[in-house]
């Protein structure tokens, strides 16, 4: 097993705990597409290519969403070992290949925020059962608005009736051009299911309920079980449009991270969330969503919110894997 190096002033276990915390951040299809590089002054977060979801994900704006929420948890953790993280995003000849590098950048306090939003890091996850048809409270929205805002992106929560049909459309319709897609289905199908002994994807017991046509949205089928007489998905969910304010990878690297604060706050507050994410990896239904929220606002992803039962964990990459060596980064 290979050992996690000491960097920016913290201790070899610190540095793991926090590359722990960064590798629980969601994922298209539990695929998580990050690596590190540690080195005594910095921490590289990379892509890894091994992840890419060629189908679902073509242009990789995703697999950079993903790092952005990897990015957020990693920020969070430092925070909490005393350390002020210094981000350079997208840093080109300073570290080949890097999406971002974190540095230290003197030393920090946590406040009772950023404690519970760490705190909610292990608790956070996807669930995609049905929730219950109860309301969220405007003081909760109000939360997860300004949770997107404080990491400067825009939170468009659905509140007309014709913005949910339009919504609703959109989700459809990129979902039946991704069910004709042999691609995409495989890529479900290769991340799904039983497979013994994985350390990533989606099993079944995190897969919810398998769909049905009475659904009022649209759900993939992750071989979840087949639901009990009765247990159909909620009516109403709150259903959010996660938006950046410019287009290309530094635009999905900050959405991700306001992504993963909207669902760390999400989990404060008692709430859980899944994924429409359909029309958002479908080029010409993202076009069309984007128009409909104005032209200006680029649509990241879609996100259902709703009072939910707990559900397990998914499983994870050890850290020791996540590790990247000098000569991997220089590929």
């Amino acid at each position: 097993m290979t050992e996690v190096p000491a960097a920016l002033g913290l201790r070899s276990g610190q540095i793991e705990s926090a590359l722990a915390a960064a590798s629980l951040a969601p994922s298209v299809h539990n695929t998580q597409p990050w690596r590190f590089r540690v080195r005594p002054d910095r921490i590289e977060l990379h892509p890894d290519p091994s992840r890419k979801l060629a189908a679902t994900d073509p242009e990789e704006r995703e697999l950079r969403l993903s790092c952005g929420a990897a990015l957020f948890n990693l920020r969070l953790a430092l925070q909490d070992a005393g350390v002020r993280p210094l981000v350079s995003m997208l840093p080109g000849q300073d570290a080949p290949g890097a999406l971002a590098v974190v540095r230290r950048g003197g030393t920090i306090k946590v406040d009772d925020e950023q404690r519970a939003l760490l705190r909610a890091v292990p608790r956070r996850r996807t669930n995609r059962r049905p929730f219950l048809d109860t309301a969220i409270d405007p003081r909760q929205r109000h939360a997860l608005v300004r949770a997107a805002e404080l990491e400067r992106a825009w939170l468009h929560v659905v509140t007309t009736r014709e913005g949910r049909a339009d919504l609703k459309r959109f989700v459809q319709r990129a979902h039946q051009i991704q069910l004709d897609d042999e691609g995409v289905q495989d890529e479900l199908a290769a991340f799904t299911g039983h497979r013994p002994g994985a350390t990533d994807g989606v099993p079944p017991e995190s897969a919810g309920v398998r769909p049905e046509t009475q659904d009022e949205w649209v759900f993939r089928d992750f071989q979840g079980s087949e639901r009990h007489a009765g247990k159909d998905y909620e009516s109403d969910p709150l259903v959010v449009v996660l938006c950046s304010f410019y287009d290309g990878p530094l635009g999905d690297l900050q959405a991700g991270q306001a992504m993963q604060r909207v669902l760390l706050t999400a989990t404060t507050h008692g709430l859980s969330a899944s994924f429409l994410s359909q029309p958002v990896e479908v080029r010409r239904v993202r076009e069309e969503l984007r128009r409909s929220l104005g032209g200006m606002l680029i649509p990241q992803t879609v996100l259902r919110l709703g009072f939910g039962a707990p559900v397990p964990p998914t499983p994870r990459r050890s850290v020791s894997e996540l590790l990247l060596s000098d000569e991997h980064a220089a590929c």
